[in-house]
């Protein structure tokens, strides 16, 4: 493949993610793709800031990264932005790009700092940018805030998990060097799913926050803590020079002056800094779509002979017989069935691996959010003892009594497990939730039978009769 196709590869992939967010699914394929993955506090904001040489991301205390933002640079000689959701619209001020940024966030997640895995597509044009497509994700947070519910932590590990166990995702951990980076949070998920380090490419921030007379040099030559892709190290600027809205040219020079002085890292500084990072991301980004496409064009191939053949089997259906009817709908319940079967038992022909469903969602509902909601419940262990010696008491009355009543432990065992029935509640509403989830996306699965009916109708009867039959409730 010649020059020109190589510099065709990433705006390829980005017009197929383009046309997967607009439809609203991703139609089974694992795009190559440069996840961004950080702790809250890491830098990730200020090295896609530096990316673009523009403030366009939101900023604040808290989770501000709250839908995944597919950030994608084209190199162009005029500089403006425009997202998808907005066909049409450029943007030529950078502070109109951060506010549709947040407008957009609120539309989905509310105001409550909530937060969805449905992305926002931004494009940025740019005489200052290489072809570059990343998604940004939510920073790893331990603390809720505001409304957010308690499993927040779970929530955003969920939605990180979605991208970085794809195969075809590269993951760019960004960690600060001013803590300790045996305890890096995107360090540690890249170590969970990438263990020989083959996808990961590791982001140094705030080298220049570190206490006198440390250094990250053993990081940065690859030697602790090794990657196949290995280290890069960036200076980005300090929260003062964000206030008080330093050029970010000037804090490029000034990053570059860093590593060109610095005792530690004049060594390496012809492969360190923002430039290098860009130039190198891009380079990877590239060579990786090129070693996947082969894979990829096989995978839309298949997909594309199944749908053909699926399309000539309904090349001569006549909607007015009714014996054709009776049979596509026999067909429809038999597969609808087969289909509810595998989710939940976890043995289907296409497994999902964008998110947790079926079975195996239902299953960690039981063992991780079911213990997650005993364990918040309040435990007076002093006030249970009182209640344990009161009811033995009271059970022997005026008698003194040699061995403890087994009504004494009943009565306070009845007692208890009245108290857990709001998490049990909770967990059976969770369940019917996935339930009634997976019903809803079986019946998907059989849409080529659709022409039995409006869509809308056929497909709310057949959800509707499954979900009463089980006397799960129905809510349309």
């Amino acid at each position: 493949m010649g020059n020109r196709g190589m510099e065709d590869l990433i705006p390829l992939v980005n017009r197929m993610q383009d046309a997967f967010s607009a439809i609203g699914q991703n139609a089974n394929l694992d795009l190559p793709q440069i996840a961004v993955v950080g702790g809250q506090s890491a830098g990730k904001s200020s090295v896609l800031e530096n990316f673009v040489g523009k403030d366009f991301l939101p900023r604040g205390s808290g989770i501000v990264t709250r839908r995944p933002l597919v950030l994608q640079l084209i190199n162009c000689p005029t500089e403006y932005a425009e997202f998808l959701h907005c066909k049409g619209k450029k943007f030529t001020d950078f502070d109109e790009v951060r506010q549709e940024i947040e407008a957009e966030t609120d539309r989905v997640t509310g105001q409550n700092k909530g937060i969805s895995p449905v992305p926002i597509n931004l494009r940025v044009y740019s005489p200052n940018v290489l072809n570059l497509t990343l998604v940004d994700l939510p920073g790893m947070t331990k603390v809720p805030v505001g409304d957010q519910p308690a499993d927040i932590e779970h929530q955003i590990r969920d939605m990180l998990m979605q991208f970085v166990t794809k195969d075809n995702c590269l993951l760019l951990a960004v960690s600060p060097a001013n803590s300790d980076l045996a305890n890096s949070d995107a360090l540690k998920i890249a170590k969970e799913v990438d263990p020989q380090g083959l996808r990961t490419i590791g982001v140094i921030t705030k080298l220049d926050l570190m206490d006198e007379g440390t250094d990250a040099r053993d990081i940065l030559e690859n030697k602790l803590l090794p990657l196949r892709r290995g280290y890069i190290g960036v200076v980005n600027r300090s929260q003062k020079d964000i206030d008080g809205r330093k050029d970010i040219n000037a804090a490029m020079a000034a990053e570059r002056k860093f590593f060109l002085s610095h005792p530690s890292y004049r060594h390496l500084a012809d492969r360190m800094g923002t430039p290098y990072l860009q130039k190198t991301l891009n380079q990877q980004l590239t060579n990786h779509i090129r070693d996947t496409l082969p894979g990829l064009r096989a995978k839309l191939q298949s997909q594309l002979l199944s749908i053909e053949k699926e399309v000539e089997e309904y090349k001569n259906f006549r909607p007015d017989d009714p014996s054709r009817k009776t049979k596509a709908l026999l067909q429809m319940v038999q597969q609808f069935s087969v289909d509810f079967e595998k989710r939940i038992e976890g043995s289907g022909d296409q497994i999902d691996t964008d998110e947790l469903s079926g079975g195996a969602k239902i299953n960690r509902i039981f063992h991780e959010r079911f213990p997650f909601e005993l364990v918040k419940m309040e435990f007076d262990e002093k006030e249970l003892r009182k209640e344990i010696s009161y009811a033995i008491k009271n059970i022997h009355g005026i008698r003194t009594g040699l061995f403890t009543p087994d009504m004494a432990f009943e009565t306070i065992v009845k007692r208890q497990i009245g108290k857990i029935k709001e998490p049990c509640q909770k967990c059976v509403d969770m369940v019917i939730s996935e339930l009634v989830n997976t019903v809803r996306q079986c019946t998907k699965k059989v849409k080529a039978c659709w022409r039995l009916g409006p869509k809308p109708v056929l497909r709310q009867g057949l959800v509707c009769v499954c979900v009463c039959a089980c006397g799960w409730g129905y809510a349309g």
